[in-house]
């Protein structure tokens, strides 16, 4: 019987019934040590198997937190029939998990989306309910997949609990529950079971303060406080209570203990070799069996509380804990075993020590546990007796840290070892770039010639992107002394010298010469190039490439990159689609630093819907080195709503800060040019139209020529630039830019008494901004054809909204993907959802799109 646990009850059984009608979820039970968690998930265990769901339950060990996959194992073990029916990378990754198969060269982040589709399979036969208890020491390996899939479930039926103390798992985005400490009530209901006398009864409520561990624990222990120490915390107490009564247990019973505590997993037959190393046995339990600490589980030792297993190993003198290390590791099962028993097991540096812990962590690296490799490397470094090979393996740890998306940890170990690329690539990922390439270009300059070509081009493109100029110089400078010219470096070089006929051709020429090795430096290339054609090419294949090999943890870059070409070329719903799906995988892997950047391309598209509030919320919360990219979108939205002057005050600031070479800014220019003519100061829109007609003519692009001949129609006054503007918009892609200039053209024929041939482009311009959900701009177009004559019902008509902005971004996938052929498990490979939420999108999209199956969805146009 639980008592005041009603609210959390409550939550379980709705998040079980949930479960039932195929809708999933996750819930974290966050609370202080004998707060009651594990006692709820026995209780909403038992009730789900009585009604028949599917439980699956694993638990947290200690001493197995820096083992790879050993949370994880614990809930594959009884499925592993199952693996064969998952799409082979992911079966290959659980196999690798489970030590079945060698491990295959793999995302971290396959996995979680390997668990993710076994949990939905199962689910098809039935509701699953997962129970973590001890969520604080699963490895970080089993948490993040677990996790990673906790996040993504939603109509498969599968509910996931997560039980944690209070400084433990850290799972964000998820729903949590706090059980409450018991009020004075329910105390005395839980004390009257166990047989307290009344007259103690208020005295162990108030030292217990509601915590029900705690309340039986003092209660056992009569009279009052076992410890008298009322300034600790009460789980504090508690162990320090359980210490007490360990410390009261025959020596040879406290030695059984240490034993158990210290293997952490409870197998009964190792713990008896290893007790009778020690020279003990299974007779000496059995004070501890009277006492309630210990009990036998289907062959297992298990604590009747993990603070008891605490209590048996902090209690106990170091020497005698190192002994039990070192009797643990003549009997260890697997090299992983000995792995961790060996750091505790070691008082002095050793050299053999250390290389074998080395070799736990490349086997852990090698099946992408990158937190438990780095783990096992500092301790490594730490046995290591050569100064040398101590900064070595610190350096292998940062690498792993760094891999494992732990850039804090991955800087610090790489400043300790001297590791200069894995510290610049962990401060680039913490956003201070101008550090990170100049660490490049100072380690550069030590570095043998190979290693120093690649730190070059590296802080080449830190610096770029971190808007600093003069590293991307350096290293030009320096490539070129070693013979080792790089065409994108130098072309960034003069990019930064605002030397764009030289710049962009060598840009055009890297990127026309690349062999696809390096997919980052060609996007990069074509963004900078404002090559939108080949570079949407180039980015929807690389995703789609990372998607087919699991590589999600570098999916949000890559669409990052295909959202902005995506939001050039008009496509606003696939660009959104592509930022959501974006940001959820960046939280679900960590990379909080690019959700910040990828609001830029958000406040972009809010900027042109003129969604003031969103765009404005959006550009506070990027990160400083997008700041221009921000500033741009803002300044964007106030033209649209005729604010010129706050538009031009913002880019001419822009430009005078640190990221004036950003290709956004160069473009902007064609802003900053309209919102000083209409504020009547031509002579404020020189600067900028020459320096972006110089950008356009050396970029080669037809969609910048026609810019540029729409600001200097916008001086000239003259209808041959508007109409040569026109031509070389055709074909040239950017409809929002091309609708600008049919504004502008249609604006200057009506000024001119023109109407009717005015209408003509600004009805192309209205149709173009009405189906980009450009409402300040389609408001312009409106106004001004109703100038020309035309009818306030036509001139105010809008063109019927297409059919896919009735999706949402997940649905908008799904239904394009269905629309081609792909298959629901498909589908869901491809986004790292479950089969049966790609088919609950396709039944909320059907509707919105007038169909009732695929076959009609192929007939509709959804471009």
């Amino acid at each position: 019987m639980l008592y005041g646990r009603a609210v959390e009850q409550a939550a379980l059984e709705e998040l079980v019934r949930a479960a039932r009608d195929s809708r999933s979820g996750a819930l974290v039970l966050r609370g202080e040590a004998g707060i009651g968690k594990t006692a709820l998930l026995d209780w909403i265990d038992r009730e789900a198997s009585a009604t028949g769901v599917r439980v699956m339950r694993i638990t947290g060990i200690e001493p197995e937190a820096d083992l790879p996959f050993a949370g994880l194992a614990q809930l594959l073990w009884p499925v592993q029939d199952q693996l064969d029916a998952l799409p082979e990378p992911q079966a290959a990754a659980l196999r690798a998990v489970l030590g079945t198969v060698s491990a295959p060269a793999a995302d971290r982040f396959l996995t979680g989306l390997a668990v993710l589709t076994l949990l939905a399979d199962l689910a098809e036969r039935g509701p699953v309910l997962c129970l973590v208890d001890s969520a604080e020491w699963l490895d970080r390996a089993s948490a993040d997949a677990l996790l990673f899939a906790a996040r993504r479930l939603a109509a498969e039926g599968v509910a996931m609990v997560f039980a944690t103390r209070e400084e433990g798992l850290t799972a964000p985005g998820l729903t949590e529950l706090r059980p409450s400490r018991l009020a004075a009530d329910d105390a005395t209901l839980l004390l009257t079971t166990h047989g307290l006398a009344p007259a103690m009864r208020e005295q162990v409520i108030v030292e217990s303060a509601g915590n029900p561990l705690a309340l039986i624990e003092f209660a056992a222990a009569q009279p009052g406080n076992p410890t008298g120490a009322v300034h600790l915390r009460v789980a504090d107490r508690v162990l320090a209570s359980f210490r007490d009564q360990i410390g009261a247990l025959p020596e040879r019973t406290r030695l059984m203990l240490l034993i158990a505590a210290a293997e952490g997993r409870g197998d009964l037959p190792l713990l008896l070799r290893s007790g009778q190393l020690m020279g003990v046995g299974l007779e000496d339990l059995e004070e501890a069996e009277r006492a309630g600490l210990v009990r036998e589980d289907e062959g297992r030792l298990v604590f009747r509380h993990p603070l008891i297993a605490t209590a048996a190993y902090q209690g106990a003198p170091l020497a005698r804990r190192v002994a039990v290390h070192r009797a643990m590791l003549e009997l260890a099962p697997s090299p992983e075993c000995r792995a961790q028993h060996l750091p505790a097991a070691t008082a002095e540096p050793d050299a053999d020590v250390a290389a074998e812990l080395a070799a736990a962590g490349d086997r852990a690296a090698g099946r992408t546990a990158y937190t438990s490799a780095a783990r096992f490397y500092q301790q490594a470094a730490r046995l290591a007796p050569e100064p040398a090979e101590q900064a070595r393996l610190l350096g292998v740890a940062a690498a792993a840290a760094l891999a494992g998306g732990h850039a804090g940890q991955a800087a610090e170990l790489a400043e300790r070892s001297g590791a200069t690329q894995v510290r610049a690539a962990a401060l680039f990922e913490l956003g201070d770039g101008k550090q990170a390439a100049q660490l490049l270009i100072d380690g550069a300059a030590t570095a043998e010639p190979e290693q120093a070509v690649a730190m070059l081009r590296t802080s080449a493109t830190y610096a770029w992107f971190s808007c600093d100029p003069d590293p991307v110089r350096a290293a030009a400078e320096r490539l070129t002394a070693m013979g080792a010219d790089d065409l994108m470096v130098r072309g960034l070089a003069h990019l930064v010298e605002e030397d764009y006929a030289h710049g962009l051709p060598e840009l055009a020429r890297y990127l026309a010469g690349a062999d696809g090795d390096d997919a980052a430096r060609m996007l990069h290339s074509g963004v900078i190039l404002g090559a939108d054609a080949s570079t949407l090419a180039l980015a929807a294949a690389e995703v789609t490439r990372l998607r087919e090999h699991g590589r999600i943890g570098s999916l949000p870059q890559a669409l990052q990159l295909l959202a902005q070409v995506q939001v050039r070329t008009g496509l606003h719903g696939d660009a959104e689609a592509t930022v959501a799906e974006a940001v959820a995988i960046a939280r679900d892997t960590g990379l909080e630093q690019r959700v910040a950047l990828l609001n830029g391309v958000a406040a972009r598209i809010a900027a042109i819907e003129g969604d003031e509030e969103r765009c404005r919320r959006l550009a506070r919360e990027a990160p400083q080195e997008d700041k221009a990219t921000c500033d741009i979108a803002l300044s964007l939205l106030e033209l649209g709503t005729g604010r010129y002057e706050p538009a031009l005050h913002r880019l001419e600031t822009a430009w005078s800060g640190p990221g004036r070479n950003a290709v956004e800014l160069i473009v902007a220019g064609a802003d900053q040019v309209e919102a000083a003519v209409r504020l009547g100061w031509p002579e404020r829109a020189a600067q900028p139209l020459r320096r972006f007609e110089d950008w356009a003519q050396a970029s080669g692009q037809q969609w910048a020529k026609a810019v540029a001949l729409r600001c200097r129609a916008l001086l000239s006054d003259d209808e041959d630039d508007h109409l040569q503007a026109l031509r070389l918009h055709e074909g040239a892609g950017r409809p929002f830019e091309r609708a600008r200039t049919e504004l502008l053209y249609g604006e200057w024929l009506r000024r001119a008494r023109r109407r009717a041939d005015a209408r003509v482009p600004l009805r192309s311009a209205l149709e173009t901004f009405e189906r980009l959900r450009a409402a300040p701009w389609a408001d312009r177009a409106r106004a001004e054809l109703r100038a020309t004559g035309e009818s306030g019902a036509t001139a105010a008509q809008a063109t019927a909204p297409h059919l896919l902005d009735r999706l949402t971004p997940q649905e908008l996938q799904v239904v394009r993907l269905a629309a081609a052929g792909h298959s629901s498990r498909e589908i869901a490979a491809r986004l790292f959802l479950g089969a049966r939420t790609v088919e609950h999108h396709l039944y909320k999209a059907y509707p919105k799109l007038g169909v009732t199956s695929r076959r009609q969805l192929a007939a509709l146009d959804l471009d």
